[in-house]
């Protein structure tokens, strides 16, 4: 959300992966591999090298230099973290978890309405009520973590992840 926040922190790259990751185990029919959950993990990991979350609409206007960019960032990080290429379906599950972590997240962290998510986002998938990732690790529903316990949490959940 481009550090947009409700709350006293912006909502990091770092808890956003974390959400989307747990959305992807909780919906996957059998247990995520070790390769595929560190696909839905990193899935925005470029965002960490580039600095910023670089929110869409900007995107477009930054145009193809910096698509370019990130996706040379994308290709070094699957290389080094060995992950998967998306297939058709595996694309498609990843990015339901992901439209349902960015619709729950533009409602409860950033305080837009379910019609604004609806009518100016463009997001029809759900917009959860409760926050999977407070069942893990506590907290207040939605509430985004400082950047220092975010970077923990991802880093912790990365290094559990074993590679096949």
């Amino acid at each position: 959300w481009g550090g947009e926040s409700r709350w006293a922190w912006p909502l990091s790259v770092a808890q956003h992966s974390l959400l989307v990751l747990e959305l992807r185990r909780a919906e996957a029919p059998q247990p995520l591999g070790a390769a595929e959950a560190r696909a839905e993990l990193l899935h925005d990991a470029e965002e960490g090298f580039l600095g910023f979350d670089c929110i869409s609409p900007l995107k477009r206007v930054l145009g193809e230099p910096f698509r370019a960019v990130g996706e040379r960032l994308m290709a070094a990080i699957a290389r080094r973290y060995r992950l998967p290429d998306w297939t058709p379906e595996s694309h498609r599950l990843h990015k339901h978890a992901d439209r349902v972590a960015a619709a729950s997240e533009a409602v409860h962290c950033t305080g837009w309405t379910e019609r604004e998510v609806r009518e100016l986002l463009g997001i029809t998938d759900p917009i959860l009520a409760a926050d999977p990732l407070q069942s893990r690790w506590g907290g207040s529903a939605w509430e985004p973590w400082p950047s220092e316990t975010a970077a923990e949490r991802f880093l912790a959940e990365l290094r559990s992840i074993n590679y096949d």
